[in-house]
């Protein structure tokens, strides 16, 4: 029997490096060739950069070609405001939901659900139509579509965790002359910090590497984000690929350290919100 757990373990581990080796293949050549020459990444795709065919000035290049601290800032911008308002009505909305016991809550709870089977493209020309009317496409419309889109899943994980919170803490706090707003930012949204951790983490991943809606909705080039630069870049430079590379490499370092910083917060919340 230990012989055979023996055995498993290491096919477990063999499919594991095999797995690992294919899923990080495409990061080794991205990185790789984009500090070699135009002409060291037509000689040979796999070779490490030694040599002639180093050339770290590919990412001075790509930095300056990308104006890569205003596509910086405008993501930053967009992500950051995005993300505290979807917490912001996401969490106020769920705790209302859970505590209003009627038809309606109910409705709306699976109204909210039911809006994720949608897809984003059967209504993204409706949705720019009226948008472009309102004269909202800029980044501050589409923030707002952001709240939108982003609500459904952020008020569900809400839903979940709320529920476990005694309602008890309320009363007490109802007594002694709270209000439902102060109720909630002093009693309720603290309470809430994992699962705000994970819902955070979530939009911030999403919003930072969306692209279609940014290209639907930003139509002037110093509003551009960064894959929306990151789109055009490669248009224009689409057969220099040692500067386009370099260009794909720091347009993922933010959301890569981001993602190594917090990626232990996204399983822990969101089973804490499933076991609420």
């Amino acid at each position: 029997m230990s012989s055979n757990k023996h055995r498993s373990k290491k096919v477990i581990l063999i499919i594991s490096i095999l797995l690992a080796i294919i899923f990080l293949a495409p990061f080794y050549l991205v990185l790789t060739n984009s500090f070699k020459t135009q002409q060291g990444i037509f000689l040979n795709v796999m070779r490490l950069p030694f040599g002639d065919f180093f050339n770290p000035q590919n990412y001075i290049e790509a930095f300056k070609q990308l104006n890569y601290i205003r596509s910086f800032l405008n993501s930053l911008f967009i992500t950051v405001f995005s993300t505290i308002i979807i917490i912001i009505f996401s969490s106020m909305a769920a705790w209302m939901l859970v505590r209003t016991k009627t038809k309606l809550s109910t409705f709306l709870f699976f109204l909210f659900t039911s809006a994720m089977l949608i897809p984003f493209q059967s209504v993204m020309l409706p949705l720019v139509n009226i948008m472009g009317r309102l004269g909202l496409l800029n980044p501050i419309g589409l923030i707002f579509m952001y709240l939108g889109f982003g609500s459904s899943l952020s008020i569900i994980l809400y839903h979940g965790f709320v529920k476990n919170i005694p309602i008890e803490l309320e009363e007490a706090a109802t007594i002694d002359g709270c209000s439902p707003i102060q109720i909630f930012l002093y009693i309720i949204f603290p309470l809430l910090k994992p699962i705000t951790v994970t819902v955070s983490i979530l939009n911030v991943m999403w919003i930072w590497n969306d692209f279609l809606l940014p290209q639907l909705v930003i139509n002037k080039p110093q509003w551009h984000t960064i894959p929306l630069k990151m789109f055009y870049f490669f248009g224009q430079y689409s057969r220099r690929w040692d500067l386009a590379l370099a260009g794909l490499v720091i347009s993922m370092i933010p959301i890569i350290t981001f993602y190594f910083i917090v990626q232990k917060h996204i399983i822990k919340g969101i089973t804490q919100g499933s076991i609420k």
